[in-house]
């Protein structure tokens, strides 16, 4: 097993039990106890957990965090790949879309190396980086200004202006939180500001979050739910989220996430 897959594992049993022991994880993931202490101290270096005597535990989410894009990049990535494989079968040559920044997006826009003659907006400089790596015929990349967050997103008066006028078939938003009444949230409130310019510049907008995501809420909402006409979330989203998205948005569509055979630390 990969050094970012166990780190994944630790922080998602964290986030579930509040705390994680050393003893227990060397038991589960087969590995020594220097092994897990060292991928500790890359979570709690990232920000992502508060090591203890004997484990770690949780650092308290608050509607105003923001974790960077380091510490985002190690959470969920093979349900963000999932995600991003099946919401790139909405794409199709000829089309003009957006991608709001985030890792779930970057990850998307890695999904759609293959897809040519195509037009992309985004306000993450990670993505159009991404999208620069692998050119495709006929394909344009426009990067808005603004000011950088701490999640690598351009925000501001100058990316809502270079947005406001744009006409796009499709948005693809990625979230901090989306919860029953509060919808789909963000912690930083100009980065909500963009992503509702962006989010109003086109006829669709599809959601990519996974299960984690739900019941997280941050200071500002970006949309309703019943403003999504699709969300791409994955197979262990819960079945309250589930009934819930289903009632709200236009299509619910759950990605299915490949097990990964362990080889070892």
């Amino acid at each position: 097993m990969l050094a970012r897959q166990r780190q994944a594992i630790i922080l998602e049993e964290a986030r579930r039990s509040g705390a994680v022991r050393v003893s227990d994880l060397v038991q589960r993931l087969g590995v020594s106890d220097m092994t897990v202490r060292r991928d500790l101290d890359v979570l709690a270096g990232r920000g992502l957990v508060e090591k203890v005597y004997g484990g770690a535990t949780t650092i308290g989410d608050r509607s105003t965090d923001e974790p960077g894009f380091e510490a985002k990049s190690v959470q969920q990535q093979d349900h963000k790949e999932a995600i991003a494989a099946r919401a790139a079968e909405l794409v199709h040559p000829g089309s003009a879309i957006g991608l709001s920044a985030g890792t779930t997006t970057w990850t998307f826009a890695r999904a759609l190396a293959g897809i040519a003659d195509l037009t992309v907006v985004t306000n993450s400089v990670r993505i159009a980086d991404v999208l620069h790596e692998s050119p495709q015929p006929g394909r344009t990349v426009i990067l808005t200004g603004g000011v950088r967050t701490p999640s690598d997103a351009l925000v501001g008066p100058v990316a809502v202006q270079s947005i406001r006028n744009l006409h796009l078939d499709m948005v693809f938003l990625g979230v901090h939180g989306m919860a029953d009444g509060p919808g789909f949230t963000t912690p930083n409130l100009t980065e909500g500001e963009t992503d509702r310019a962006l989010m109003e510049s086109a006829r669709k907008l599809v959601v990519l979050a996974d299960h984690t995501k739900w019941g997280t809420v941050g200071i500002s909402t970006i949309a309703d739910l019943a403003d999504a006409s699709v969300v791409v979330s994955d197979a262990d989203l819960p079945d309250d989220a589930r009934a819930t998205l289903s009632e709200h948005v236009g299509e619910l569509i759950i990605a299915d996430v490949p097990s990964n055979p362990e080889a070892g630390e």
